[in-house]
């Protein structure tokens, strides 16, 4: 140490570390702070049936994702699977029918290995809640029901399965020019919901998040289509691999509650 007292040993000393130094190559520190992910935004384009269970499990994915944003595009199935042929930028499509589904897998637009059945649903016939004009589907065609709304055929599940459980029923014909067609469920809905309808048909799940309205009947199984939501990720994302992932924590036994808690069934198995 009693080099030190020289200054010309001090800065032999101090000349001899720098070298060593840079023969040793760039300062690397101990600990480096974790290298955050990217951060990446999904968009799904979903049924408007599902918004409440999908809004639920959005949080939760995102709580055990951090860094990952679920946005989405809630809309009638029918005009969801269009804007997805036109180039819409969608990861993943959940629809309220396999119909739509169908469509764009005949277009190879889906990933089929991806491509599975989620929930099942059920049809009820709904009026407002203060009223009781509807008991059942055959009192659409008494003369105090002025005004009966459905979703759009073409591109409303929920309307197509409303239109096969009235033919089924005979009834159609008698009660078609009562009929208001509205451009999703919820717009059914609120139809009923505002005594804008004296009854509406809606999905099961839809009826439940209203106070505003009473169900008068569920239509009979065999009347309609079975109500299956197929969902699945689309060949044209940009984030396939977290595409993947969300699509199966949708399926999985995390998200399975929240479906349960907003009424939405086990699909059936396919063979």
């Amino acid at each position: 140490m009693k080099g030190f007292g020289n200054p010309r040993s001090l800065a032999r000393t101090i000349l001899a570390l720098f070298v060593a130094a840079l023969l040793a190559g760039p300062f690397v520190p101990l600990a480096t702070p974790a290298q955050k992910s990217a951060p990446v935004t999904l968009t799904v384009s979903a049924a408007i049936s599902l918004k409440d269970a999908l809004d639920e499990i959005a949080k939760l994915y995102e709580t055990k994702h951090p860094g990952s944003t679920i946005s989405y595009n809630y809309g009638g199935s029918g005009t969801l699977q269009h804007q997805i042929e036109q180039g819409a930028p969608v990861d993943i499509f959940f629809s309220a029918a396999e119909k739509q589904m169908d469509a764009l897998q005949a277009e190879h637009l889906v990933l089929l290995a991806t491509r599975h059945d989620i929930v099942r649903n059920s049809l009820v016939l709904v009026t407002p809640a203060d009223s009781d004009v509807v008991k059942d589907f055959a009192d659409l065609a008494k003369p105090a029901v002025k005004t009966i709304a459905l979703g759009e055929a073409a591109t409303v599940p929920a309307g197509q399965y409303a239109e096969q459980t009235l033919q089924h029923l005979g009834l159609f014909d008698a009660i078609k020019s009562k009929v208001v067609y509205a451009k999703d469920v919820r717009q059914v809905l609120t139809y009923v919901e505002t005594g804008n309808a004296d009854a509406g048909l809606v999905y099961r799940t839809d009826a439940l998040t209203s106070k505003k309205v009473r169900v008068a009947a569920t239509a009979p199984e065999d009347s309609h289509d079975i109500i299956v939501y197929p969902l699945a990720v689309l060949n044209t994302t940009k984030n396939e691999a977290a595409a993947r992932d969300f699509a199966g924590f949708i399926g999985g036994p995390e998200a399975r509650p929240v479906f349960n808690k907003y009424g939405f069934s086990t699909p059936p198995i396919r063979d």
